[in-house]
């Protein structure tokens, strides 16, 4: 890979665009990055580093301070880089996120982060994400490996060197990507964790197992690991005493048997003895009534033959009272008839009667009807005063509604013109409350932009102190560096500088020498500076846009004349609105007033129609009235009316027909009781009976007689159902003397207990063989099954101990570690070569893979092999120049390495920024002399230090300066000095 040019503008200390082409120093193949202190020469490797990932280690996780603080708004912001990769030219372009002004409007907007990377001048990506997927093919290394083996930024130089060695193993797992043998080894333990838990849980289930063994056998207590064995021959001593509780089982089975037939033998016996002695006694018992239940039996016979007498008897009283009764009422209709009695035949008068009140049936009719016309008379004459004065009502108010009308219509004109100014005045009241909000946040705004500016002077000036203490230390430092050289002359040695062995004038200091430190504390006070001042900027610009927007959206105008014009604008609109609600109430009246014109016009013509209906139905109700009351005067005769005449005829009518009637039932009742009389003779003679009173004496109720019957058959059939018992031939042959089956019942139950203790006992122990029998089998199929997994565990625990460095490894080295010291070696390999040069073979690093302190893993540690003693000391213990040497061969190998596992790529260019400061005037020449055999083969090695000697060793420079604005800008030099 080589980085032929970078072009970049508003990032970092510059605002404006620089260019810097890469391959002019090809020929010279080292140059020389120069410049004050913070002028910006570790941005420019920050750029290349932004270009080609997308951020920079100073400002990991923001690319806000990217930006170059000395733009203006419109300023543009941009990192472009080319590079080759195998012969192929790329160019990468990104933007970093930051605000810029809005195209619309006042305010800013955010930027965001942009990137486009072209293939020999065809855009091959033009997203951020699409632009990292394609680098990180092309470039092959991560911005880890980046930064270790091109870029090898201010301060990383001896971080690898004097690392500790969890601290050295990140790193490496970050260049090589060994977290895969991490993974193996998590995956290793789990695995293991996932075996023994399950033999564990194999192991808790073989102890219940014995546990339930345990029970099954009723043992005291649980044999200690119990083998197959163990559990055959259990289940065999089972199996023996279930054999003999069987034969047990089957003897007390036939000895229950014949002890319940005896049992049941006596049973039967006893129970014939006690059914003979209840026969004896039922029918003595029977025998002693005997006499009561002949008397019963005449009694029914003259009961049953008295029944059929008894209805004739009655039927004979009820027809000689229906006789006296029709008697009575023929007697009393006669005295009734006496006052219409004219002589006249009693058909002839009924038919007379009846004709004349069937000439008179409609004229009552008719008459029934003058009530009720006469109140619709009335009705029709009270509806039509009705119907009359409610249409002049009507009239009068149908005239006066459309005068109503045309008044509402006015006003509806009216306040349609108020509220026709609603919107506007909306509109007017939401633009002065927004403009007011903005007033309101511009007056907040003004007094906290005056301390942001303050401070931000009071930060740029500390800024502008710290430099220039940075670089006044810098002059006395460089100043010092004669006086420092001086103290170290010996008389009769050559100076190192020009040679003599002659020192008449060694130089003095003039001032407390500078040492290293006080340069680097006044870098770090610098730095803390420049971020106050950058924090403080950003500060101070934010708060100024705001201010700006906030008074651009108050169109200039303050808090008080706002809210004046918020007030008028909102009593415009309240009038407005309220002028919207009158004209929809007006609106309501004059439909409701025209609905109620239309309703009139409609009921004064129902009104006409009623008033000329209710005229024409009162003139013909009037009439038919006259004319029935003309008929009704004809047909009344002496009456006062045809009603009381009818009343009159039918009241003679009734009187005549209620004689024919009565005398008419007396005469059937008479010839009904001569027929009683003769049959009920008859029936006397034919049942024996010498009179009525006779039979009445012998009658008897139903329920008496059904009693009688039942005490009867149940003295029959008692009788004959003992006799027959008596009778049975087994009855009759059973012993005289009763006897006892206690003896008998007494012996069953002993063997029926007997019998079901041995049933118990014989299927108790069944289900226990069974169970057993598949407990063995099941634990001899876990035996089985766990046996693999048991020789699995132990090659799995074995295996996970010595991957993660315990035992069984002796060198307590884990997988991972072992791989990256592989690794390691080959870099302290690649080291070597260089080292040996650069320390004139003092000097070797070496691979420690000892155990630390108290058996600590390691395998990634570091020694260096000082050939002067020929022992091997710890990295710290080195000088700080000898540091820097070794911490450079270190990196130079470990760039190696990383370049031959990652595919080979030719790194054709590489950055060095600061460390030589460290170096004495020798060394330093090592260094160089180092440096400038990287150059074989085309490459190229930019540097970045402050040491003089470099500048006038190296002609081809960039030379960084600042502007009197603050702003830096690069310039190409190849003069030396």
């Amino acid at each position: 890979m080589k980085i032929r040019a970078l072009t970049l503008a508003g990032f970092g200390p510059y605002r404006h665009e620089q260019r810097v082409d890469f391959t002019h120093f090809d020929d010279a193949g080292l140059f020389l990055i120069t410049g004050k202190t913070g002028a910006g020469k570790s941005s420019i490797l920050d750029a290349i580093c932004f270009a080609l990932y997308g951020s920079i280690p100073r400002f990991e996780g923001t690319q806000a301070q990217l930006r170059s603080d000395h733009c203006e708004p419109d300023d543009p912001s941009f990192v472009e880089l080319e590079f080759t990769v195998g012969g192929v030219d790329y160019t990468v372009r990104r933007v970093p996120e930051y605000l810029r002004p809005k195209k619309n409007g006042s305010g800013t907007t955010k930027q965001a982060h942009d990137a486009s990377l072209s293939r020999a001048g065809e855009v091959i990506a033009a997203k951020p994400v699409d632009v990292a997927h394609e680098l990180a093919e092309i470039v092959a290394l991560t911005k880890d490996q980046f930064l270790q083996v091109v870029l090898l930024a201010q301060n990383r130089f001896q971080q690898f060197l004097l690392a500790k060695n969890d601290d050295r193993q990140s790193v490496l797992r970050t260049l090589f990507g060994s977290q895969r043998f991490e993974r193996i080894e998590l995956a290793l333990d789990e695995r293991r964790k996932a075996v023994q838990a399950e033999l564990a849980a194999a192991d808790g289930a073989l102890d219940q197992q014995v546990e339930q063994a345990v029970r099954l056998l009723d043992l005291d207590e649980a044999p200690v690991a119990p083998d197959a064995e163990w559990f055959a021959g259990a289940l065999a001593d089972l199996a023996v005493r279930l054999v003999a509780a069987t034969l047990e089982s089957d003897t007390a089975d036939s000895q229950f048997a014949v002890a319940d037939l005896e049992h049941r033998a006596l049973l039967d016996l006893a129970a014939l003895q006690q059914r003979r002695s209840a026969a004896s006694s039922t029918i003595a018992a029977l025998d002693d009534g005997a006499s009561q239940v002949a008397a019963d039996r005449l009694a029914l016979d003259a009961a049953r033959r008295a029944a059929p007498v008894a209805p004739l008897i009655d039927a004979r009283e009820r027809a000689l009272a229906a006789l006296e009764r029709a008697l009575s009422r023929s007697a009393q209709a006669r005295a009734d008839y006496a006052p219409h009695d004219d002589g006249t035949p009693l058909d002839a008068a009924v038919d007379r009667l009846a004709a004349t009140l069937g000439t008179l049936a409609d004229v009552l009719a008719e008459e029934k009807t003058l009530p009720a016309l006469d109140g619709t008379i009335a009705e029709f004459a009270a509806a039509s005063d009705a119907v009359g004065a409610a249409l002049a009502e009507a009239v009068e108010r149908s005239a006066a509604l459309p005068v109503h009308l045309d008044e509402l219509g006015q006003r509806a004109t009216r306040a349609a013109t108020r509220a026709a100014r609603a919107a506007d005045a909306a509109d007017a009241v939401t633009r002065t409350t927004t403009a007011l909000a903005f007033a309101q946040q511009a007056a907040d705004l003004e007094p906290l932009l005056e301390l942001h500016r303050l401070a931000e002077r009071e930060a740029s000036s500390a800024h502008t102190r710290a430099a220039v203490e940075l670089d006044e230390l810098l002059e006395r430092r460089l100043g010092g560096f004669a006086g420092e050289l001086a103290e170290t002359l010996v008389a009769g040695e050559p100076c190192a500088v020009c040679g003599s062995t002659s020192h008449p004038r060694p130089a003095e200091h003039n001032d407390a020498p500078v040492t290293a430190d006080d340069i680097e504390a006044a870098r770090e006070r610098l730095q803390t500076a420049r971020t106050r001042m950058d924090a403080a900027h950003a500060t101070a610009t934010e708060t100024a846009s705001r201010l700006t927007d906030a008074r651009a959206r108050a169109d200039g105008r303050n808090t008080d004349e706002l809210e004046e014009a918020l007030a008028a604008a909102s009593g415009t609109l309240r009038l407005a609105r309220s002028a919207e609600d009158e004209v929809a109430a007006v609106d309501e009246d004059r439909t409701r007033v025209r609905a109620q014109i239309d309703a009139l016009d409609s009921q004064i013509d129902d009104l006409r129609e009623t008033q000329r209906a209710v005229a024409t139905s009162l003139t013909e109700t009037t009439s038919r009235r006259d004319a029935i009351l003309a008929r009704t005067a004809k047909h009344r005769g002496d009456a006062p009316s045809v009603s009381q005449r009818v009343t009159d005829l039918e009241t003679r009518l009734a009187a005549t027909r209620a004689v024919i009637t009565a005398e008419s039932e007396a005469t059937n009742r008479a010839q009904a009781l001569d027929s009683a009389n003769e049959t009920l003779a008859a029936h006397l003679a034919e049942q024996s009976f010498d009179g009525v009173d006779a039979a009445r004496e012998a009658r008897r109720e139903p329920a008496e007689v059904a009693r009688l019957e039942s005490r009867i058959r149940t003295h029959d059939e008692t009788r004959a159902t003992a006799q027959a018992t008596l009778d049975e031939p087994g009855i009759a042959a059973a012993p005289a003397e009763p006897i006892s089956v206690d003896p008998a019942r007494e012996a069953k139950e002993a063997a029926f207990e007997a019998r079901d203790r041995a049933r118990d006992t014989t299927a108790a122990l069944s289900r226990r063989v069974t169970q057993f029998e598949q407990l063995v089998a099941a634990v001899n199929e876990q035996r089985d099954a766990t046996a693999q997994r048991r020789l699995e565990f132990d090659q799995l625990r074995q295996l996970a101990s010595a991957v993660r460095g315990e035992e069984p490894n002796t060198r307590r080295m884990r997988l991972e570690t072992y791989v990256l010291a592989a690794q390691l070696e080959q870099i302290v390999t690649a080291a070597n070569s260089r080292l040996r040069t650069m320390s004139a073979g003092r000097y070797t690093l070496e691979h420690d893979d000892a155990l630390q302190y108290r058996n600590t893993k390691s395998g990634l540690g570091l020694a260096i092999r000082d050939e002067h003693t020929g022992r091997t000391r710890a990295t710290h213990s080195l000088s700080g120049g000898e540091t820097f040497l070794a911490s450079l061969a270190l990196a130079l190998g470990l760039a190696e390495v990383v370049t031959n596992q990652t595919g080979a790529i030719t790194l054709d260019t590489l950055f060095i920024d600061e460390g030589f400061g460290s170096l004495d005037g020798d060394t330093l020449e090592i260094a160089m002399s180092t440096l400038d055999g990287l150059r074989e083969g085309g490459r190229t090695i930019g540097l970045i230090s402050h040491v003089e000697a470099m500048k006038e060793q190296i002609p081809a420079k960039l030379r960084i300066t600042v502007s009197a604005t603050g702003d830096s800008s690069i310039a190409e030099s190849y003069e030396a000095g």
